[in-house]
């Protein structure tokens, strides 16, 4: 089916109409694919990426429109980043979809399973969430991201992109579409919102009963809204305002290339390092502050920093608590481990924080000792990403304690029930 074909509904007036509608027809989208074998879903998933690399041309052009209008508007550098696409890129989304295809499915699965004195066989396993709604901003691989673990993990979405990145996202679900209709599949298993009218999330966010989970991907001002109004629950994070500590046993050659790798891979991802703490035991920090200069970036420093080149600006106190973004980052002097602890304690976002050290007790100490999503010991934060943790496409960081943490893929997308199986078991 070519994706011109598949043209969006008519759009209500009232936008909390619209999004009723969006939900009863997930809702019963839902339902089919909770029983939907995994061997059709993979095959749908399959079709869906071969349909984006079919429309390729579609979407590259629907991208540099996108690009253009962020350009004009004053997107960051960035923004502008987390927002392009280009072969390489588009051809990485059709990729993780096809890694997302290959996945065990999660539906069904045994959590445990449990005998009791009586007879009773118990068991949990799990189920899809149901309705999904997923609002985001930039980043159009999100698009087929979401797409593929929702219909994977049984679920049904309802996706509401950023006005940057509308065309892009229109093209993406489109083909994305194409491929589940081709496969059999209904296509409002993944439906994307047709307005960037900004009421469309507040009626997400109040649709109880419609919509089962939100799961918000932006900037803080976009999370914080969906946490504050949002009467459906969330799974969320803020910042990933993440550390990188250099420990007094590092070596050398390795903490350099760590730091650089972890703040400048990539600096517009969550998973990127904003703030590095060296130990004043570290012999040679002045290295590492070198070598981030010259891989063109901006670094901010406390006194004991700032004393040791003149390139370094000095760090205000709200440096400690901003996740840049950008290829700027802050630099602090610790004492020892304990002193790392305290810091990444009052400043974490709960996110990733890492240790470089060849001490193996030091290490261990940190691991257990930091409270994140994600604790790392040498290595870059930068693989903070679903498909590093071999768990494919993933659809954000979650920092909170409640349903799931770190990496939310499939298994994050499934609750489970109980079953219980008897034998005439009457309770006395």
């Amino acid at each position: 089916m070519n994706i011109e074909t598949l043209s969006a509904p008519p759009l209500p007036s009232d936008v909390a109409a619209l999004i009723a509608d969006m939900g009863t027809r997930a809702r019963a989208a839902a339902k089919r694919l909770a029983l939907t074998p995994t061997a059709d879903k993979a095959s749908a998933l399959k079709a869906a990426a071969g349909s984006i690399r079919a429309e390729a041309t579609a979407i590259l052009a629907a991208n540099a429109k996108d690009m253009a209008a962020g350009q004009t508007n004053g997107l960051s550098g960035a923004m502008l980043d987390r927002l392009r696409l280009d072969e390489g890129r588009l051809s990485g989304i059709a990729d993780a979809i096809e890694a997302v295809a290959a996945l065990p499915d999660p539906v069904g699965s045994a959590i445990d399973h449990i005998t009791r004195p009586n007879g009773l066989a118990l068991s949990r396993v799990r189920v899809p969430l149901g309705v999904v709604g997923i609002i985001y901003e930039s980043r159009p691989n999100v698009t087929a991201d979401a797409a593929a673990l929702g219909l994977m993990s049984g679920n049904a979405v309802i996706l509401r992109g950023g006005s940057e990145a509308a065309q892009s996202n229109r093209a993406i679900h489109a083909a994305f579409a194409a491929g589940l209709v081709d496969a059999g599949l209904p296509a409002d298993a993944v439906q994307l919102v047709p307005t960037q009218d900004r009421a469309a999330v507040g009626a997400m966010l109040r649709a109880q009963g419609v919509i089962d989970i939100i799961v918000p991907r932006g900037g803080k001002g976009l999370v914080a809204r969906v946490q504050d109004e949002a009467r459906v629950p969330v799974l969320a994070h803020l910042d990933g305002i993440n550390h990188l500590y250099i420990d007094g046993a590092a070596d050398p050659a390795k903490a350099i290339e760590l730091a650089v790798n972890a703040k400048m891979r990539r600096t517009g991802i969550c998973g990127a390092t904003e703030t590095i703490l060296i130990d004043r035991a570290y012999p040679a920090p002045l290295a590492i502050i070198d070598a981030l200069i010259a891989a063109g970036c901006e670094v901010r420093g406390d006194k004991g920093i700032a004393a040791l080149s003149p390139h370094v600006e000095p760090a205000s106190a709200g440096d400690w608590d901003t996740e840049y973004l950008d290829a700027i980052v802050s630099i602090g002097q610790v004492d020892g481990l304990s002193g790392a602890l305290a810091h990444i304690d009052a400043h974490s976002s709960k996110h990733t924080d890492a240790i470089v050290t060849e001490d193996a007790a030091t290490a261990e100490q940190f691991l257990s000792g930091v409270d994140s999503a994600i604790v790392m010991h040498n290595a870059s934060t930068q693989f903070a990403d679903g498909g590093e943790f071999g768990l494919g496409a993933e659809i954000g960081i979650a920092t909170g304690r409640l349903h799931a943490r770190g990496p939310v893929a499939l298994e994050g997308l499934t609750t489970y029930k109980w079953l219980v199986r008897g034998t005439g078991q009457t309770r006395p």
